[in-house]
């Protein structure tokens, strides 16, 4: 029911909600949109601004030195703002968490990071298939797979420099690898007339495990795991550019 839960969350089944789309993150005071192509911490997302200025023109092609780094907007980079995670469709979900950002974002919302068990029955729907639309995988639903690496568009390799805040921009077809919630009306966990998008594929996202767990798959990983896809090999410091959240409540 949309009462219960909000208009941002769904009703997993009666027993708690989630966040309908990946968390993109604003300032809890101002509203504002905190650029989704930096860490939300000042101190990170500047270091990484710094040092990509420096870098962006020394590593890939030519058409890959000219992409320009992302804005990193001044206000962002002040004291005392507060990231927030709001569940909106049509937006560019912010990448670059770390596990202590993500759950800090939840909590800014009067949520908290989804449990692992919250976090697997919502993506396998109210049907418990293995996929959030059904039992077999299907290429064409979920934003997974993609036929480019942006690693490797910039960098000649796939698993080097995450941080580069260029790497969500890099376009297949036309339009940026990475997708805006809710974009891939396929991708839907289905419950009780409501859905919860993206959950495989666009952006891995964190589940609340001091280990360090992510989940989902992103979208230039090739993986038919659906809902089992996870990554258990980072520390909870780790960020990059597939990394995001989405939040729980009770």
């Amino acid at each position: 029911s949309l009462g219960r839960c909000g208009a941002d969350m769904a009703d997993v089944g009666g027993q708690f909600c989630i966040d309908r789309f990946e968390s993109s993150l604003v300032d809890k005071a101002s509203g504002r949109q905190l650029s989704p192509y930096y860490h939300p911490s000042p101190v990170l997302a500047l270091r990484d601004r710094r040092q990509w200025l420096h870098r962006a023109t020394g590593a890939g092609s030519p058409a890959a030195r000219a992409i320009a780094l992302p804005d990193l907007p001044g206000w962002q980079l002040e004291s005392g703002i507060e990231a927030k995670a709001v569940s909106e469709p049509g937006r560019v979900p912010n990448a670059y968490l770390d596990l202590e950002a993500a759950r800090r974002a939840c909590e800014s919302a009067g949520k908290y990071l989804c449990k692992k068990r919250q976090w697997l029955m919502a993506c396998r729907s109210e049907r418990g298939t293995r996929q959030p639309y059904g039992e077999d995988f299907d290429p064409a639903r979920c934003n997974l797979a993609a036929p480019i690496h942006p690693g490797v568009v910039l960098h000649g390799k796939a698993a080097l420099d995450g941080r580069d805040p260029r790497l969500n921009l890099v376009e297949h077809a036309g339009r940026a690898m990475l997708r805006p919630t809710g974009t891939l009306l396929g991708c839907a966990s289905a419950w009780e007339g409501d859905a919860v998008w993206d959950m495989a594929g666009n952006l891995d996202e964190w589940i609340d495990d001091p280990a360090g767990t992510f989940v989902g798959g992103f979208y230039a990983r090739e993986t038919h795991w659906g809902c089992d896809a996870r990554v258990e090999i980072h520390s909870a410091d780790y960020y990059d550019y597939s990394l995001g959240a989405r939040c729980c409540r009770d």
